[in-house]
């Protein structure tokens, strides 16, 4: 089914506001959220401190990354003393991804920039505005991530 010109526009347009939002929340800077770690490492973070433990596997599906460059990632963050791993009780092959105390703090700080930022942008936003944009934000990150995962299911005849 063909596109209409409004729809070109439209996804012209959130293309465009997309990769603004990327410039502007940092992620074209080698460091992100002003800790001297890579987005990657700054989301690993982030995810790992939202739960008790994670699992490196978990952890890569989560961030839609190679389990391979996540394993690498989370080599320099337990190097760096901000992760630590645990044996896995339910599974003897994986290892639990824990925050150590200078983990935490370097998490605190990614917290307070992230909000910084968001609350900076929404000093110019006005309380409609604001609720679009939350609306609209998820909406979008949820639709986002149902096309990645229809895009790796399997097909209807167990391949691929």
């Amino acid at each position: 089914m063909a596109m209409t010109a409004s729809e070109m526009s439209e996804i012209e347009k959130v293309r465009d506001s997309s990769r603004r939002i990327v410039r502007e929340l940092g992620f074209m800077k080698p460091t992100l959220a002003s800790t001297g770690l890579p987005a990657s490492a700054v989301h690993a973070l982030i995810e790992i401190g939202g739960n008790d433990a994670l699992a490196a596997g978990t952890l890569a599906e989560i961030l839609n990354l190679e389990k391979s460059s996540v394993s690498r990632m989370l080599r320099k963050l337990v190097d760096a003393g901000e992760i630590e791993e645990r044996p896995n009780p339910d599974d003897a092959r994986s290892k639990l991804l824990t925050l150590t105390t200078r983990g935490r703090a370097t998490l605190a700080a990614i917290d307070n920039f992230g909000k910084s930022q968001v609350a900076g942008a929404f000093r110019h936003l006005s309380d409609d505005q604001r609720r679009i944009v939350v609306a609209g934000l998820i909406a979008y990150a949820e639709a986002l991530q149902h096309v990645r995962r229809a895009d790796n299911a399997p097909n209807a005849s167990g391949t691929g």
